[in-house]
Protein backbone atom coordinates (compact mmCIF):
# COMPACT_ATOMS: atom_id res chain seq x y z
CA UNK A 1 0.00 0.00 0.00
CA UNK A 2 1.56 3.26 -1.14
CA UNK A 3 1.56 6.07 1.43
CA UNK A 4 3.40 8.76 -0.07
CA UNK A 5 1.40 11.45 0.53
CA UNK A 6 0.56 10.62 4.42
CA UNK A 7 4.35 10.47 4.96
CA UNK A 8 4.99 14.03 2.94
CA UNK A 9 2.22 15.52 5.49
CA UNK A 10 3.09 14.18 8.61
CA UNK A 11 6.89 14.89 8.04
CA UNK A 12 5.76 18.60 7.10
CA UNK A 13 3.49 18.32 10.10
CA UNK A 14 5.53 17.14 12.81
CA UNK A 15 7.19 21.00 12.21
CA UNK A 16 3.75 22.88 12.32
CA UNK A 17 1.79 21.25 15.25
CA UNK A 18 2.68 19.11 18.44
CA UNK A 19 3.14 15.25 17.14
CA UNK A 20 2.12 16.61 13.92
CA UNK A 21 -1.26 16.38 14.77
CA UNK A 22 -4.38 18.11 16.48
CA UNK A 23 -5.63 15.28 18.75
CA UNK A 24 -2.58 12.99 20.55
CA UNK A 25 -4.08 9.66 19.36
CA UNK A 26 -4.30 10.34 15.87
CA UNK A 27 -0.40 10.78 15.56
CA UNK A 28 0.23 6.68 15.84
CA UNK A 29 2.67 6.77 19.43
CA UNK A 30 1.31 3.72 20.52
CA UNK A 31 1.21 1.22 17.35
CA UNK A 32 4.28 3.38 15.47
CA UNK A 33 4.02 3.89 11.85
CA UNK A 34 2.84 6.64 9.71
CA UNK A 35 -0.59 8.38 10.58
CA UNK A 36 -2.94 7.96 6.98
CA UNK A 37 -4.29 11.63 6.47
CA UNK A 38 -7.65 11.26 4.79
CA UNK A 39 -8.82 13.24 1.98
CA UNK A 40 -12.40 12.27 2.10
CA UNK A 41 -15.37 10.02 3.62
CA UNK A 42 -18.12 8.47 2.24
CA UNK A 43 -20.60 5.56 3.52
CA UNK A 44 -18.67 2.92 5.10
CA UNK A 45 -15.03 4.15 3.73
CA UNK A 46 -12.32 6.09 4.55
CA UNK A 47 -9.97 7.35 1.26
CA UNK A 48 -6.74 8.74 1.96
CA UNK A 49 -4.23 11.32 0.61
CA UNK A 50 -2.78 8.55 -1.68
CA UNK A 51 -6.33 7.57 -2.80
CA UNK A 52 -6.27 4.08 -0.48
CA UNK A 53 -9.73 3.37 0.46
CA UNK A 54 -10.41 1.56 3.99
CA UNK A 55 -13.34 0.26 5.63
CA UNK A 56 -13.96 3.04 8.48
CA UNK A 57 -14.42 0.91 11.89
CA UNK A 58 -14.09 4.41 13.98
CA UNK A 59 -16.94 6.65 12.51
CA UNK A 60 -15.35 9.68 13.99
CA UNK A 61 -15.12 8.03 17.25
CA UNK A 62 -18.47 7.27 17.12
CA UNK A 63 -21.05 10.16 15.80
CA UNK A 64 -21.21 8.40 12.36
CA UNK A 65 -24.25 5.97 12.90
CA UNK A 66 -25.34 6.15 9.78
CA UNK A 67 -22.05 6.41 7.89
CA UNK A 68 -20.23 9.47 6.43
CA UNK A 69 -22.09 11.79 4.87
CA UNK A 70 -25.81 10.77 4.60
CA UNK A 71 -27.16 12.67 1.56
CA UNK A 72 -30.04 13.62 3.48
CA UNK A 73 -27.90 15.18 6.11
CA UNK A 74 -25.79 17.44 3.52
CA UNK A 75 -28.71 18.47 1.99
CA UNK A 76 -29.83 20.21 5.67
CA UNK A 77 -26.52 21.49 5.38
CA UNK A 78 -26.06 23.02 2.78
CA UNK A 79 -29.49 24.73 2.86
CA UNK A 80 -28.28 26.18 5.97
CA UNK A 81 -25.13 27.25 4.97
CA UNK A 82 -27.32 29.67 2.45
CA UNK A 83 -28.48 31.30 5.81
CA UNK A 84 -25.00 31.92 7.48
CA UNK A 85 -22.35 30.38 9.64
CA UNK A 86 -22.81 31.33 12.83
CA UNK A 87 -24.81 34.56 14.57
CA UNK A 88 -23.80 34.38 18.45
CA UNK A 89 -27.49 35.09 18.88
CA UNK A 90 -30.93 32.67 19.64
CA UNK A 91 -32.08 30.31 16.42
CA UNK A 92 -35.43 28.33 16.29
CA UNK A 93 -33.43 25.46 15.45
CA UNK A 94 -32.09 25.41 19.04
CA UNK A 95 -34.96 25.22 20.33
CA UNK A 96 -35.79 22.27 18.28
CA UNK A 97 -32.95 20.35 19.33
CA UNK A 98 -33.95 20.86 23.25
CA UNK A 99 -37.49 19.96 22.46
CA UNK A 100 -36.22 16.88 19.79
CA UNK A 101 -33.48 16.18 23.10
CA UNK A 102 -36.19 15.93 25.09
CA UNK A 103 -38.74 13.94 23.11
CA UNK A 104 -36.23 10.87 22.55
CA UNK A 105 -34.87 11.11 26.51
CA UNK A 106 -37.84 12.26 28.52
CA UNK A 107 -35.30 13.06 31.92
CA UNK A 108 -33.70 15.47 30.25
CA UNK A 109 -35.86 18.27 31.25
CA UNK A 110 -33.96 20.99 30.12
CA UNK A 111 -30.45 21.36 28.13
CA UNK A 112 -27.82 23.43 26.67
CA UNK A 113 -25.46 23.21 24.07
CA UNK A 114 -21.75 23.26 24.01
CA UNK A 115 -18.84 22.81 21.52
CA UNK A 116 -17.30 19.47 22.81
CA UNK A 117 -17.98 16.54 24.95
CA UNK A 118 -15.02 18.02 27.12
CA UNK A 119 -17.03 21.38 27.84
CA UNK A 120 -20.26 19.17 28.33
CA UNK A 121 -18.63 17.23 31.06
CA UNK A 122 -16.69 20.18 32.55
CA UNK A 123 -20.28 22.22 32.41
CA UNK A 124 -21.84 19.59 34.20
CA UNK A 125 -19.28 18.87 36.83
CA UNK A 126 -19.87 22.62 37.53
CA UNK A 127 -23.68 22.59 37.54
CA UNK A 128 -23.61 19.30 40.00
CA UNK A 129 -21.08 21.13 42.35
CA UNK A 130 -22.91 24.54 42.08
CA UNK A 131 -26.25 22.37 42.85
CA UNK A 132 -25.20 20.68 45.89
CA UNK A 133 -22.77 23.22 47.04
CA UNK A 134 -19.66 20.61 47.21
CA UNK A 135 -16.70 20.07 46.08
CA UNK A 136 -15.74 16.89 45.36
CA UNK A 137 -16.42 14.47 42.68
CA UNK A 138 -16.03 10.80 41.95
CA UNK A 139 -15.03 9.39 38.35
CA UNK A 140 -13.53 5.74 37.71
CA UNK A 141 -10.25 4.73 36.46
CA UNK A 142 -9.78 4.66 33.24
CA UNK A 143 -13.16 6.15 32.29
CA UNK A 144 -12.18 9.61 30.12
CA UNK A 145 -14.39 12.43 30.00
CA UNK A 146 -12.06 14.82 28.29
CA UNK A 147 -9.17 17.15 28.74
CA UNK A 148 -10.78 19.42 31.45
CA UNK A 149 -8.04 19.89 34.22
CA UNK A 150 -10.00 17.79 36.91
CA UNK A 151 -11.22 15.05 35.10
CA UNK A 152 -6.86 14.46 34.07
CA UNK A 153 -6.91 11.48 36.98
CA UNK A 154 -6.54 8.30 35.82
CA UNK A 155 -8.09 8.90 32.90
CA UNK A 156 -8.72 6.26 29.46
CA UNK A 157 -8.09 6.41 26.23
CA UNK A 158 -5.62 8.57 24.81
CA UNK A 159 -4.07 9.14 28.17
CA UNK A 160 -4.25 5.53 29.10
CA UNK A 161 -2.72 4.60 25.20
CA UNK A 162 0.44 7.40 25.93
CA UNK A 163 1.11 6.10 29.55
CA UNK A 164 0.91 8.79 31.36
CA UNK A 165 -1.02 8.93 34.26
CA UNK A 166 -2.01 12.33 34.67
CA UNK A 167 -1.33 15.89 32.70
CA UNK A 168 1.84 18.10 33.20
CA UNK A 169 0.50 21.65 33.47
CA UNK A 170 -2.70 20.59 35.66
CA UNK A 171 -2.21 22.44 39.09
CA UNK A 172 -2.29 20.14 42.31
CA UNK A 173 -5.64 21.86 43.02
CA UNK A 174 -7.68 21.38 40.03
CA UNK A 175 -7.52 17.59 41.20
CA UNK A 176 -7.45 17.81 44.68
CA UNK A 177 -11.25 17.01 44.73
CA UNK A 178 -11.18 14.28 42.14
CA UNK A 179 -11.53 11.09 43.50
CA UNK A 180 -10.53 7.63 42.03
CA UNK A 181 -13.03 4.31 42.21
CA UNK A 182 -12.66 1.27 40.18
CA UNK A 183 -15.26 0.60 37.47
CA UNK A 184 -17.69 -2.15 37.92
CA UNK A 185 -16.51 -2.08 41.68
CA UNK A 186 -19.33 -0.68 44.55
CA UNK A 187 -17.26 -1.14 47.16
CA UNK A 188 -14.93 1.03 46.23
CA UNK A 189 -17.45 3.71 45.52
CA UNK A 190 -18.99 3.40 48.79
CA UNK A 191 -15.50 3.51 50.91
CA UNK A 192 -15.24 6.86 49.13
CA UNK A 193 -18.53 8.34 50.13
CA UNK A 194 -17.97 6.96 53.84
CA UNK A 195 -15.27 8.88 54.09
CA UNK A 196 -16.18 11.72 52.41
CA UNK A 197 -20.44 11.43 53.48
CA UNK A 198 -21.31 15.59 53.05
CA UNK A 199 -18.55 16.51 50.24
CA UNK A 200 -19.30 14.30 47.10
CA UNK A 201 -21.07 16.85 44.91
CA UNK A 202 -21.52 13.69 42.10
CA UNK A 203 -20.56 10.76 40.16
CA UNK A 204 -19.35 10.79 36.69
CA UNK A 205 -19.47 7.60 34.53
CA UNK A 206 -19.50 6.63 31.55
CA UNK A 207 -22.46 3.69 31.74
CA UNK A 208 -20.46 1.52 29.07
CA UNK A 209 -16.67 2.32 29.28
CA UNK A 210 -15.62 3.17 25.94
CA UNK A 211 -12.21 4.39 26.42
CA UNK A 212 -10.70 1.50 28.13
CA UNK A 213 -11.88 -0.27 25.21
CA UNK A 214 -15.43 -1.52 25.61
CA UNK A 215 -16.09 -2.16 29.58
CA UNK A 216 -19.67 -3.51 30.22
CA UNK A 217 -21.49 -2.50 33.20
CA UNK A 218 -22.09 -5.81 35.83
CA UNK A 219 -25.42 -6.73 36.57
CA UNK A 220 -26.18 -4.00 39.14
CA UNK A 221 -23.50 -1.42 39.21
CA UNK A 222 -25.18 1.34 37.70
CA UNK A 223 -28.18 0.73 39.91
CA UNK A 224 -26.08 0.41 42.94
CA UNK A 225 -24.67 3.77 41.49
CA UNK A 226 -27.98 5.32 41.99
CA UNK A 227 -28.71 4.22 44.81
CA UNK A 228 -25.47 5.42 46.21
CA UNK A 229 -26.05 9.00 45.23
CA UNK A 230 -29.68 8.80 46.63
CA UNK A 231 -28.08 7.65 49.73
CA UNK A 232 -25.95 10.50 50.29
CA UNK A 233 -27.57 13.89 48.43
CA UNK A 234 -24.95 13.90 45.72
CA UNK A 235 -25.97 13.67 41.60
CA UNK A 236 -25.32 10.83 39.19
CA UNK A 237 -23.97 12.02 35.84
CA UNK A 238 -24.06 9.53 32.66
CA UNK A 239 -20.99 10.72 30.34
CA UNK A 240 -23.01 9.45 27.26
CA UNK A 241 -20.46 11.19 24.76
CA UNK A 242 -20.02 7.85 23.67
CA UNK A 243 -23.14 6.00 24.14
CA UNK A 244 -25.86 8.71 23.62
CA UNK A 245 -28.05 8.11 20.55
CA UNK A 246 -25.94 5.42 19.72
CA UNK A 247 -26.47 2.50 22.03
CA UNK A 248 -30.28 2.61 21.20
CA UNK A 249 -32.57 5.92 20.66
CA UNK A 250 -32.32 7.24 24.15
CA UNK A 251 -29.08 6.15 25.07
CA UNK A 252 -27.75 4.26 27.78
CA UNK A 253 -30.51 5.79 29.82
CA UNK A 254 -33.10 3.73 28.09
CA UNK A 255 -31.06 0.71 27.18
CA UNK A 256 -30.03 0.15 31.01
CA UNK A 257 -33.55 2.14 32.61
CA UNK A 258 -31.42 4.36 35.38
CA UNK A 259 -32.49 7.71 35.33
CA UNK A 260 -29.29 10.21 35.77
CA UNK A 261 -29.77 13.67 37.06
CA UNK A 262 -27.48 15.04 34.46
CA UNK A 263 -26.13 13.32 31.39
CA UNK A 264 -23.74 14.84 28.87
CA UNK A 265 -23.95 14.22 24.66
CA UNK A 266 -21.10 14.76 22.05
CA UNK A 267 -20.86 15.11 18.24
CA UNK A 268 -23.53 12.39 17.89
CA UNK A 269 -25.98 15.04 18.21
CA UNK A 270 -24.36 17.35 15.49
CA UNK A 271 -24.20 14.19 13.05
CA UNK A 272 -20.57 14.32 13.26
CA UNK A 273 -19.62 18.30 13.59
CA UNK A 274 -18.21 19.91 16.78
CA UNK A 275 -20.70 19.81 19.53
CA UNK A 276 -21.97 18.71 22.96
CA UNK A 277 -24.76 19.63 25.50
CA UNK A 278 -25.57 18.41 28.81
CA UNK A 279 -28.76 18.34 30.36
CA UNK A 280 -30.65 16.52 32.75
CA UNK A 281 -33.22 17.72 35.80
CA UNK A 282 -35.09 21.10 35.78
CA UNK A 283 -34.44 22.02 39.09
CA UNK A 284 -30.42 21.21 38.70
CA UNK A 285 -30.22 23.58 34.83
CA UNK A 286 -31.78 26.25 36.26
CA UNK A 287 -28.75 26.69 38.25
CA UNK A 288 -26.97 27.37 34.94
CA UNK A 289 -26.80 31.43 34.03
CA UNK A 290 -28.53 33.40 33.65
CA UNK A 291 -31.50 31.90 35.76
CA UNK A 292 -28.59 30.78 38.37
CA UNK A 293 -24.91 31.40 39.82
CA UNK A 294 -23.40 28.39 37.93
CA UNK A 295 -21.71 30.44 34.94
CA UNK A 296 -21.03 28.64 31.26
CA UNK A 297 -21.38 30.55 28.42
CA UNK A 298 -20.22 29.64 24.60
CA UNK A 299 -20.23 32.17 21.20
CA UNK A 300 -20.56 28.87 19.16
CA UNK A 301 -23.07 27.02 21.22
CA UNK A 302 -25.78 26.35 18.80
CA UNK A 303 -24.24 26.53 15.70
CA UNK A 304 -26.86 26.81 13.13
CA UNK A 305 -25.10 24.39 11.23
CA UNK A 306 -24.29 21.89 13.58
CA UNK A 307 -28.09 22.16 14.85
CA UNK A 308 -29.08 22.07 11.50
CA UNK A 309 -26.91 18.44 10.67
CA UNK A 310 -27.88 17.06 14.21
CA UNK A 311 -31.62 17.13 14.15
CA UNK A 312 -31.63 16.22 10.73
CA UNK A 313 -29.62 12.74 12.16
CA UNK A 314 -31.42 12.41 15.32
CA UNK A 315 -35.16 12.81 13.72
CA UNK A 316 -33.58 9.89 11.44
CA UNK A 317 -32.93 7.97 14.08
CA UNK A 318 -36.12 8.37 16.14
CA UNK A 319 -38.45 7.72 12.91
CA UNK A 320 -35.73 4.60 11.92
CA UNK A 321 -35.54 2.83 15.44
CA UNK A 322 -34.60 -0.43 12.76
CA UNK A 323 -30.85 1.62 12.39
CA UNK A 324 -30.23 -0.06 15.44
CA UNK A 325 -31.22 -3.81 14.78
CA UNK A 326 -29.19 -3.34 11.77
CA UNK A 327 -25.75 -1.93 13.40
CA UNK A 328 -26.11 -4.84 16.34
CA UNK A 329 -26.85 -7.51 13.76
CA UNK A 330 -23.69 -6.25 11.85
CA UNK A 331 -21.95 -6.03 15.26
CA UNK A 332 -23.20 -9.40 16.54
CA UNK A 333 -21.49 -10.91 12.89
CA UNK A 334 -18.59 -9.35 14.12
CA UNK A 335 -17.77 -9.86 17.84
CA UNK A 336 -18.94 -13.37 16.81
CA UNK A 337 -16.86 -14.11 14.26
CA UNK A 338 -13.53 -12.75 16.16
CA UNK A 339 -14.48 -14.84 19.31
CA UNK A 340 -14.91 -18.20 16.61
CA UNK A 341 -11.35 -16.81 15.45
CA UNK A 342 -9.62 -16.40 18.68
CA UNK A 343 -11.00 -19.74 19.70
CA UNK A 344 -9.64 -21.34 16.51
CA UNK A 345 -6.43 -20.56 17.21
CA UNK A 346 -6.52 -20.75 21.08
CA UNK A 347 -5.41 -17.04 21.35
CA UNK A 348 -5.10 -15.08 24.05
CA UNK A 349 -7.67 -12.77 23.10
CA UNK A 350 -10.61 -11.31 24.66
CA UNK A 351 -13.88 -9.85 22.85
CA UNK A 352 -16.16 -7.02 24.42
CA UNK A 353 -19.04 -5.47 23.27
CA UNK A 354 -22.17 -4.25 23.24
CA UNK A 355 -24.89 -2.90 20.51
CA UNK A 356 -22.80 -1.05 18.08
CA UNK A 357 -19.59 -1.22 19.92
CA UNK A 358 -16.82 -3.67 20.01
CA UNK A 359 -13.19 -4.47 21.39
CA UNK A 360 -10.84 -7.07 20.55
CA UNK A 361 -8.56 -7.24 23.66
CA UNK A 362 -5.33 -9.34 23.25
CA UNK A 363 -5.43 -10.32 27.06
CA UNK A 364 -6.50 -13.90 27.76
CA UNK A 365 -8.51 -11.95 31.14
CA UNK A 366 -11.87 -10.81 31.42
CA UNK A 367 -11.81 -7.37 30.98
CA UNK A 368 -14.11 -6.07 33.43
CA UNK A 369 -12.23 -2.66 35.35
CA UNK A 370 -9.06 -0.49 34.08
CA UNK A 371 -6.42 -2.97 35.65
CA UNK A 372 -8.06 -5.76 33.72
CA UNK A 373 -7.75 -3.90 30.47
CA UNK A 374 -3.89 -2.79 31.47
CA UNK A 375 -3.21 -6.69 30.96
CA UNK A 376 -3.52 -6.18 26.99
CA UNK A 377 -0.51 -6.99 24.98
CA UNK A 378 -0.30 -3.66 23.44
CA UNK A 379 2.87 -4.34 20.79
CA UNK A 380 0.45 -7.58 19.59
CA UNK A 381 -2.14 -5.17 18.90
CA UNK A 382 0.34 -3.02 17.58
CA UNK A 383 1.12 -6.06 14.58
CA UNK A 384 -2.57 -6.39 14.49
CA UNK A 385 -3.54 -2.94 13.63
CA UNK A 386 -1.25 -2.69 11.15
CA UNK A 387 -1.98 -5.82 9.46
CA UNK A 388 -5.39 -4.47 9.62
CA UNK A 389 -4.98 -1.73 8.40
CA UNK A 390 -2.55 -2.23 5.12
CA UNK A 391 -5.41 -4.67 3.94
CA UNK A 392 -8.07 -2.17 4.10
CA UNK A 393 -9.61 -1.56 8.01
CA UNK A 394 -9.38 1.68 9.79
CA UNK A 395 -9.60 0.57 13.49
CA UNK A 396 -8.36 3.22 16.56
CA UNK A 397 -4.83 2.98 16.52
CA UNK A 398 -4.45 2.29 20.44
CA UNK A 399 -5.21 -1.12 22.04
CA UNK A 400 -8.14 1.03 24.44
CA UNK A 401 -10.57 2.27 21.68
CA UNK A 402 -13.90 1.15 20.78
CA UNK A 403 -14.74 -0.14 17.96
CA UNK A 404 -17.46 1.51 15.94
CA UNK A 405 -20.56 -0.36 13.74
CA UNK A 406 -22.20 2.10 11.35
CA UNK A 407 -25.44 1.38 9.41
CA UNK A 408 -23.67 2.37 6.20
CA UNK A 409 -21.31 -0.91 6.59
CA UNK A 410 -22.36 -4.12 4.75
CA UNK A 411 -22.43 -8.07 5.99
CA UNK A 412 -19.71 -8.42 3.23
CA UNK A 413 -17.52 -5.66 4.92
CA UNK A 414 -17.72 -7.38 7.88
CA UNK A 415 -16.90 -10.78 6.67
CA UNK A 416 -13.82 -8.76 4.37
CA UNK A 417 -12.41 -7.71 7.69
CA UNK A 418 -13.28 -11.34 9.65
CA UNK A 419 -11.24 -13.00 6.68
CA UNK A 420 -8.43 -10.35 7.15
CA UNK A 421 -8.08 -11.09 10.89
CA UNK A 422 -8.37 -14.79 10.46
CA UNK A 423 -5.38 -14.04 7.94
CA UNK A 424 -3.63 -12.62 10.76
CA UNK A 425 -4.09 -15.09 13.46
CA UNK A 426 -3.20 -17.95 11.22
CA UNK A 427 0.00 -16.45 10.72
CA UNK A 428 0.76 -15.33 14.41
CA UNK A 429 -0.95 -18.33 16.66
CA UNK A 430 -1.08 -20.95 13.94
CA UNK A 431 1.19 -22.71 15.91
CA UNK A 432 -1.11 -22.87 18.71
CA UNK A 433 -4.27 -24.59 16.43
CA UNK A 434 -3.53 -28.22 17.01
CA UNK A 435 -3.59 -27.61 20.66
CA UNK A 436 -7.49 -26.67 20.24
CA UNK A 437 -9.43 -29.55 22.11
Amino acid sequence: MEIKQSKRLFSLAKDLMPGGVNSPVRAFQSVGGTPRFIHHAKAQYLYDEDGNSYIDYIGSWGPMILGHNPDFVLDAVRDQLQYGLSYGAATALEVDMAKLISEMVPCVEMIRMVNSGTEAVMSAVRAARGFTSRDKIVKFEGCYHGHADAMLVKAGSGVMTAGIPDSSGVPQGCTADTLSAVYNDLDSVQRLFEEYPQDIACVIVEPVAANMGVVLPKEGFLQGLRQICDKYGALLIFDEVITGFRLQSDGAIGYFGIKPDLVTYGKIIGGGMPVGAYGGRGDIMRMVAPLGSVYQAGTLSGNPVAMRAGITQLRYLKEHPEVYTQVELLSDRLRDGLKEIVHKYNAPCTVNGIGSLSCLYFTSEPVTDYTSAKTSDVERFSSYFHYMLDNGNYFGPSQFEAVFVSNAHTLKDIDKTLSDAGDYFALTFGQNKANVI
